[in-house]
């Protein structure tokens, strides 16, 4: 199950829409899809190979190449739950083995340190020209701190695991990911509504929407 969502405390959530702002004319269909082209490719993970390249817009568009990335990142961390759902060192539990569950947490692991390391390298350096909930002090990189010390110390046990160190612990695997849990579909939910069309708009031309390095 997904974590339950805790409300915003001050300060902490910067991607709510100003209720002050003049309201805008409606978007015509075509409009729409153009702001919210960057919520919709955030939305989406695709596995790929990398290939060498100092093309960064071909990078990212490598990474973000369809709607509904994120709901990678959430399936993944659904079904990592739902193998731990029994204790102890069952042989089986929700279709995955004890190494079928260390290698896909170590992938979710991976996968994720990569989508935002490009995020804070190419994506939120531009998107924070105009859009405060990007800048490096505010909340989506303090959430992306929070979660990276989760992934390290999940990367950390599974790869002890993997190793013959330590025996799989179904329940310490759930205890980790309960630790970052919260804040991980919190910013996952924040930052596509941070791109979504109505939010986009009030910063973002139409050309320079085609501009954006997504």
């Amino acid at each position: 199950m997904a974590p339950k969502k805790q409300q915003a405390t001050s300060g902490t959530n910067t991607n709510t829409p100003d209720t002050t702002s003049e309201a805008l004319p409606p978007l015509s269909p075509q409009e729409f899809r153009i702001y919210n082209r960057l919520a919709e490719h955030m939305d989406q993970f695709v596995s790929i190979n990398l290939l060498p390249s100092s093309n960064h817009r071909s990078l990212i568009n490598a990474v973000h190449p369809h709607p509904k990335q994120h709901n990678h990142f959430r399936l993944t961390w659904t079904q990592l739950q739902d193998a731990c759902s029994t204790t102890g060192t069952s042989k089986r539990a929700a279709g995955l083995s004890p190494r079928q569950l260390i290698m896909t947490g170590l992938s979710f692991c991976s996968q994720l340190d990569f989508h935002h390391s490009i995020e804070e390298q190419h994506v939120f350096p531009v998107l924070a020209k105009k859009m405060p909930e990007f800048r490096r002090e505010l909340a989506l990189l303090t959430q992306h701190k929070r979660i990276h010390a989760g992934l390290e110390a999940l990367e950390a046990y599974l790869m002890r695991c993997r190793a013959g160190e330590v025996e799989l612990q179904r329940a310490e695997v759930k205890r980790l990911l309960d630790a970052f849990g919260e804040v991980l579909w919190a910013h996952l939910d924040d930052e596509v509504r941070a791109l979504g069309a109505e939010n986009m708009r009030r910063f973002w031309s139409v050309k320079e929407m085609g501009m954006l390095p997504m």
